[in-house]
């Protein structure tokens, strides 16, 4: 399989050169080019299958050639050994026909740990066949960077440096990442919110003569591994439900796009999904597009969802290039996103919105009534969510309520355990939720960070003094 940019002006790579690239030299984001297809017969026989042994199905495809059956099997197995729930990604029944799908059993209690397990030991098997050091340069709303630091610090000849808006993230999230003592790690907090860590990062990906010669990789979602790991529960979940045969609909936390991404391709390649329902706090640019094709960026604003802070959507690129090939329009894409990074504005054609449509549903809400889908949803099940989690149940309940549902099931995505963010909890009116027993000195732990302004000449010297 090979690997094309949304821009269409970047070199084809290879998936294993895809992994390395991560942002393409003309500033689009890998995708390849083409799907692997399952019919029904096919998603059926899947059914019998242990997390790790779908993941190998779901996903060789994007391999094969490059790395062995046998190699590739025993990535995914160390990538999932250390989740403590034996099922990885188990459902709980919220109400009749609403699910919720525990995404936050990983090391460090995100959805996250199940791309960033994946890429690091990816990252492992790729680099015991290069002589050369790397470079891990990542910007984080609060759970890509310590999920990234923990699948990635034992890699060989790595540096990693993980950018977050200091002071936007909360506590347990900043020391998941900050109390990691390991002389490979930089913990860089930036006077800024996370769309100015994110900018920063894909201005030192686009010239990256700073680091004189030595590679950067890419941990955030514009890494297509990341994505395409997250493909897996889609149809984990989606099988447990039976959209093999009938389609359900899943509704997902909505930041940087990839996680829903995720979702989307699933869909393409043969699982049975009715809508995929994009969750937003009150950053809800992606809500806007869908109703009044209305891109546009706006103040950030700061939520008891920090993950979810978040004004531009870098894998919204990605959709938008597969909306544009399906119209056959994809060379209109290079010009519209470099008007949306002149302007901060972006608006398609109806034709290619009404293909968006077709698939999307989007709801947003603010912390009020986040806090009181926390309260009711404990009070109704006695499930403790987190306020991201919160968001996907209460888009969830939006869309069972629209014309758009059509009675089948709907998988809300929890992304996060409650214990990561306790002060929403407890606002909320709910008992205090307690971290894991492997957690549980976590506040007591020293940090390290370091505080730089929003200053890409200042990030960049950091890095090159450390790397």
């Amino acid at each position: 399989m090979k690997f094309i940019s949304t821009r269409l002006a970047a070199p084809t790579l290879s998936f294993e050169d895809a992994v390395f690239q991560g942002l393409a030299s003309d500033g689009g984001l890998y995708v390849p080019d083409f799907l692997p297809q399952f019919d029904e017969k096919k998603i059926s026989e899947f059914k019998k299958l242990s997390y790790e042994e779908l993941f190998f199905e779901v996903t060789r495809y994007f391999v094969e050639g490059e790395i062995d059956a046998e190699s590739y099997k025993k990535i995914i197995k160390k990538s999932y050994e250390n989740f403590s729930h034996q099922a990885i990604a188990p459902l709980k029944q919220l109400s009749r026909n609403n699910f919720l799908l525990e995404l936050f059993h990983g090391p460090t209690l995100a959805f996250k740990d199940f791309a960033l397990q994946f890429l690091g030991n990816l990252l492992d098997h790729f680099l015991s066949k290069r002589s050369e050091e790397i470079i891990i340069i990542g910007a984080t709303s609060g759970d890509t960077g310590s999920a990234a630091i923990q699948g990635c610090k034992d890699c060989k000849n790595v540096k990693i440096f993980i950018l977050h808006p200091h002071e936007k993230v909360s506590a347990v999230q900043r020391r998941q990442m900050t109390t990691i003592s390991a002389d490979n790690i930089f913990n860089l907090a930036v006077e800024g919110n996370f769309d100015d860590c994110q900018a920063l990062v894909k201005k030192m990906f686009a010239k990256q003569s700073f680091l004189n010669g030595k590679k950067m990789i890419a941990v955030n979602s514009i890494n297509f591994a990341r994505i395409m790991a997250q493909i897996v529960y889609y149809f984990y979940a989606g099988l447990r439900l039976g959209a093999d045969k009938t389609p359900i609909s899943f509704s997902v936390p909505s930041g940087n796009f990839g996680d829903i991404y995720a979702g989307s391709l699933a869909k393409r390649m043969g699982l049975k999904i009715n809508k995929l329902i994009i969750a937003t706090n009150s950053n809800d640019i992606l809500a806007r597009f869908l109703a009044h094709n209305n891109y546009r960026k706006d103040k950030m604003i700061e939520t008891i969802s920090p993950s979810m802070n978040i004004q531009v959507s870098s894998n919204f690129e990605r959709l938008l290039f597969d909306a544009h090939k399906t119209q056959r329009s994809e060379e209109k894409l290079p010009e519209l996103m470099s008007e949306f990074e002149r302007t901060g504005f972006l608006k398609t054609s109806d034709e290619v919105r009404k293909i968006i449509q077709k698939d999307f549903e989007a709801f947003s809400c603010d912390d009020e009534v986040t806090k009181k889908t926390i309260a009711e949803i404990f009070e109704k099940t006695g499930e403790t969510l987190d306020p991201h989690s919160a968001i996907g149940v209460y888009a969830a309940c939006k869309f069972l309520e629209s014309k758009n549902y059509n009675g089948e099931f709907v998988v809300s995505l929890a992304t996060a355990h409650p214990a990561k963010f306790p002060e929403a909890v407890i606002d909320a009116g709910v008992p205090k939720p307690a971290l894991p027993e492997f957690l549980k000195d976590l506040m007591k732990l020293k940090e390290k960070f370091s505080v730089l302004k929003n200053s890409l000449e200042e990030v960049k010297q950091f890095i090159a003094e450390r790397a």
